[in-house]
């Protein structure tokens, strides 16, 4: 598969997680709507390291993917590194509920689920800005 392609699948399915998470907040499933919005956010912004690099490392945790994104990107290094600041506490509960949705004990709220679907559409706007405004 071409890099344009693996692109194109990757966007797609980060849009799809996104729509996902909206639907299951809709119909009151907390623990999916937090783990689907935490896979949309993971994949937009491995579909833009892909896009910009040719590739994108293996790893699940959003600050670091944020942080290879800044890397990419030199001139929007300050306003991605200052969305992370921002959201440092709403990015990390995103994280934990890649594993905490599924595995864990916790039982997501719609407060939660609120939050975390808020915080992927903040970080999809974020990617969309950076990948078109500092390519």
């Amino acid at each position: 598969m071409s890099s344009i392609a693996e692109y194109e699948t990757m966007l797609r399915r980060a849009r799809w997680f996104l729509e996902e998470a909206e639907e299951a907040l809709e119909k009151g499933r907390f623990d999916l709507a937090c783990f689907f919005a935490e896979q949309s956010v993971q994949l937009r912004i491995k579909a833009a390291l892909l896009k910009l690099t040719g590739t994108y490392p293996r790893l699940h945790q959003i600050r670091l993917l944020l942080g290879e994104l800044a890397e990419a990107l030199p001139a929007c290094r300050g306003k991605i590194s200052e969305f992370i600041r921002a959201n440092r506490s709403l990015l990390s509960e995103l994280e934990d509920a890649y594993l905490l949705s599924r595995y864990g004990s916790k039982q997501y709220s719609m407060e939660d689920a609120q939050d975390m679907v808020r915080i992927a559409r903040q970080a999809w706007s974020l990617v969309e800005e950076v990948e078109e405004g500092c390519a």
